[in-house]
């Protein structure tokens, strides 16, 4: 039995294997190559859809497998004429598009490395990482231009215009080869653009990985429809978005130019889509935008990463869509380790859990001391790989059923007066309040209690007096007389990384910033 022939929690555990994963693709450990298992193998029906592009402009564009394999080994034959050479890196800055998919797996045939950039990268985001990864050669559209146009000592700057122009002379065939630990992408993690996260270097052989994360944290399997917002220059929109669903020959769907919350619940009506894999920040930007309601739905899949969801956009996601969003746990550098398995009838969702280990994979909770800690004692969550015990950073507890709950960033814990508060507990009753659309909290610095708990708030109320008293009220009465919020600010939007999640480290340096000048 294919590892993709069931969705049993049980017979995931009974059925797992390294060998299974291999089984799903043609390659071997020894020769493998990620654009044929994602694109060239299935493109032998011209009619079968691999990406469905989606704009909020309606200008929607269904792509291929058989368009992106032809244009990709366009774009490779291309770029031996530009001098690209195996090894070389290959910087792509597009909005998903056709010259997006085929910059990225063109790079891969020829035997460079991909590395997809933001697009909403300012000039400081951009220069930052191709100082860091040097590419040949990097991809771009006319709108980005003036952003990347001084990079022409260290890069040359392609337009994607003219590439795609140009490739239309050359064979749409083009022979590759690639051993499975040869180097295919790099992928940068979010950061702020002037602290330069570093690069995770992924091989060929990446892609049977991460179909460990398809099977059982997105739950994607055949004739799915599948759909991921999150842009493919971030992890969750590259690997668990793209090259994971690609690769095992399930169309997928994304979404290019500025969100709209609108567009994408038009857009799961429209196309029908079944399995859904998004950040929490996109489920409470629909629900906060009031378009759910107006649409009806073929969802049986729904999964989320990035942060952990609030209870209210949790409970709300589930009473529209008629199915929980099942947590997604992970990081860039040791991909995702724990999940909620959904499509399985077996396994029930707990709230608010980050779900189980994935097959294959050793996830504990350790004190300071490195021992094992108690059902519902607080430590950090770890990763056991190759006999060594890895840290996440993450705080955690695990309960008596074994569901994983998370604790918070290690530096998003405040300690007020000998109390240990975590900040997510604290934003998630916030967000609970009617009239908060969005919070972040972090401690500072108080001469009595050592910390305490301020609050940044979203709201259109804004800086009534009485509305500070009401949140405090609001959240004390629902945690503890030590939790509440001690000073609550006002702001327009909070910082966040590419990849919509709340920067509390941005907003931890602008209070230590001034704080200094007082």
């Amino acid at each position: 039995m294919k590892l993709t022939d069931t969705t049993s929690y049980a017979k995931a555990q009974a059925l797992f294997s390294s060998q299974g994963l291999w089984d799903l693709f043609d390659g071997d450990r020894t020769s493998l190559n990620l654009a044929h298992e994602c694109i060239d193998r299935h493109a032998s029906d011209p009619a079968r859809v691999a990406v469905r592009v989606i704009r909020a402009d309606d200008c929607d564009e269904i792509l291929t497998f058989q368009q992106i394999s032809e244009a990709s080994s366009q774009v490779a034959h291309w770029l031996a004429a530009q001098g690209v050479q195996t090894g070389d890196r290959v910087a792509v800055m597009l909005e998903p598009s056709l010259a997006f998919y085929a910059a990225v797996f063109g790079a891969i045939k020829r035997g460079a490395i991909a590395v997809p950039l933001f697009t909403l990268f300012g000039p400081d985001g951009v220069r930052l990482r191709v100082d860091d990864c040097t590419p040949a050669i990097l991809i771009t559209n006319a709108e980005k231009w003036s952003t990347t146009r001084d990079l022409e000592d260290g890069a040359k700057v392609a337009l994607d215009t003219d590439m795609m122009a140009e490739v239309a002379d050359y064979s749409t065939g083009y022979d590759y080869a690639s051993a499975a630990n040869d180097l295919a992408a790099f992928q940068y993690t979010s950061g702020t653009t002037r602290e330069l996260p570093e690069a995770v270097r992924h091989s060929h052989r990446a892609i049977v990985t991460v179909a460990n994360a398809a099977l059982y944290a997105t739950g994607i399997r055949p004739g799915d429809r599948f759909f991921c917002p999150s842009s493919p220059a971030w992890g969750h929109g590259l690997w668990h978005g793209t090259f994971a669903p690609l690769g095992l020959g399930i169309e997928t769907g994304t979404f290019a130019g500025k969100f709209s919350p609108e567009r994408l619940c038009q857009a799961l009506e429209q196309y029908q889509i079944t399995n859904l894999s998004a950040a929490a920040t996109h489920y409470r930007m629909m629900m906060n935008c009031g378009a759910a309601p107006k649409h009806s739905y073929a969802i049986e899949k729904l999964s989320f990463t990035g942060e952990p969801i609030d209870s209210e956009t949790a409970t709300y996601t589930e009473r529209t869509f008629g199915t929980p969003a099942c947590s997604i746990y992970g990081t860039t550098e040791v991909g995702v380790i724990l999940a909620a398995y959904p499509g399985a009838d077996d396994f029930q969702p707990k709230a608010g859990s980050l779900g189980k280990p994935v097959p294959g994979v050793e996830v504990a909770v350790h004190r300071a001391d490195g021992t094992n800690a108690a059902p519902d004692e607080v430590g950090e969550i770890v990763l056991r790989r190759r006999d060594a015990w890895i840290p996440t950073k993450d705080r955690g507890w695990i309960d008596a059923e074994g569901y994983f709950f998370h604790g918070g960033r290690s530096d998003d814990v405040i300690i007020s007066a000998g109390y240990t508060i975590g900040a997510t507990e604290v934003e998630d009753a916030l967000l609970r309040h009617p009239d908060i659309n969005e919070a972040a909290v972090i401690g500072v610095p108080d001469s009595l209690r050592g910390h305490v708990v301020k609050a940044f708030v979203v709201s259109a109320r804004m800086t009534e007096e009485a509305f500070t008293e009401e949140i405090q009220t609001f959240v004390r009465e629902r945690l503890s007389q030590h939790e509440y919020p001690r000073h609550v600010a006002y702001v327009t939007e909070l910082p966040k990384t590419p990849a919509g999640k709340v920067n509390r480290k941005i907003l931890r340096e602008r209070e230590a910033s001034a704080n200094a000048t007082k």
